[in-house]
């Protein structure tokens, strides 16, 4: 089904979109017409049949709950929006990828002056991964916009209800809404076990209709952009503080011994950093939301370094400390571990560390 936006001209003071004073996703409305989507989240083969059935049933309650309806970034409450999202990470890091996507997705609508939220229900998504090799494609007919290729890293494939999604087109790469009705999902294409459910899926489009959302510079150019990037970081947080709280139940209910009292003195000073760096980048966000002073990507690159680099130890010193007892015999901390090694790999390594490098270098910086 096409998918209709209506933008309108930010108003005075609001140079992207809506901030101050519209800091809930939830006080716009919806001028987007699609189906209701299904109330549990599975897809037509029924909930329970499909490995991440279990997941899609409670982002969706997350959604009809309005769990999900959260400060948009940049208007006074990013360190709350944000405590949301790691909170739902020690939960379910898998949840938590739905729900940041979701989040991401309304915020990115809002911001690029969109003033029409989605309708009741819907479950949103952002589907940019751009990897080597054949992508998705669109071109402009006299019937709008169409889309035509394969889209890789599709997270809840089959249980959102819309998506927004970069695609090459003729004037660059674009940002497009879509709903989901007539996409392919690729069965298969997710074999791994760490974030299985996040149902992250290839997913084929063929003559797809879709609607471009902001210019071809809009999505990437944005403030925004880098707030969501740093936004990120605070679900991988809450995956890492999941992590540590078994080492911490360990040692508070037997003798764990100095090695393992050691590993978790150094958990407890890595989780705490990151914290720290995580509230003062969201009070900076909240400072310059239209990031006036340039320092919106310099941010994000150093909070997601430092937040990467606090999960990998906490992972490495837990293991360390308790050995394959908890990654042989509880279940929830062998998934959050498996789940946590994958999420974090939307951390580009070295590269983003070179990228972090060239920054300062050309900057200049204060230790």
């Amino acid at each position: 089904m096409p998918v209709t936006l209506r933008f309108a001209r930010p108003g005075r003071g609001q140079r992207y979109g809506p901030r101050k004073g519209v800091d809930m996703i939830n006080s716009v409305r919806s001028l987007i017409p699609a189906g209701t989507p299904a109330s549990d989240g599975a897809p037509d083969e029924g909930a329970g049949s499909w490995p991440a059935a279990a997941t899609a049933a409670a982002f969706a309650e997350a959604v009809e709950t309005c769990r999900l309806n959260l400060p948009l970034p940049g208007g006074g409450r990013t360190r709350e929006r944000w405590a949301v999202l790691a909170d739902l990470a020690g939960e379910d890091l898998s949840l938590a990828r739905l729900a940041e996507g979701h989040a991401d997705a309304l915020a990115i609508l809002a911001e690029l002056g969109v003033l029409a939220a989605p309708p009741a229900g819907s479950r949103w998504g952002v589907w940019a991964a751009q990897p080597p090799g054949p992508g998705l494609m669109a071109s402009r007919t006299d019937g709008g916009w169409r889309l035509d290729g394969t889209k890789q890293y599709c997270s809840g494939a089959r249980s959102l209800s819309h998506a927004l999604v970069t695609a090459a087109a003729p004037d660059g790469s674009r940002l497009f809404a879509v709903g989901t009705e007539g996409l392919a999902p690729v069965p298969g294409s997710w074999p791994a076990t760490g974030m299985a459910a996040s149902d992250t899926l290839d997913v084929e489009f063929t003559d797809v209709p879709a609607e471009p959302v902001g210019s071809p510079v809009g999505y990437t150019g944005r403030p925004g952009f880098a707030h969501g990037g740093a936004g990120v970081a605070a679900c991988w947080y809450g995956g890492a503080r999941g992590v540590g709280q078994t080492l911490l139940a360990a040692a508070a209910g037997r003798d764990a011994g100095p090695h393992a009292l050691a590993h978790l003195g150094a958990v407890d000073i890595a989780l705490r950093t990151a914290r720290a760096a995580l509230d003062a980048a969201a009070a900076q966000i909240d400072a310059d939301p239209d990031d006036l002073r340039a320092g919106g990507w310099l941010r994000a690159l150093r909070v997601r370094a430092l937040v990467e680099s606090t999960a990998t130890e906490v992972m490495h010193r837990v293991g360390r400390a308790l050995g394959v007892g908890p990654l042989g015999h509880d279940e929830a901390h062998s998934r959050r571990v498996a789940d946590l090694t994958v999420y974090l790999r939307q951390h580009h390594a070295e590269r983003d560390l070179a990228e972090l490098g060239a920054l300062v270098a050309d900057r200049g910086t204060t230790w």
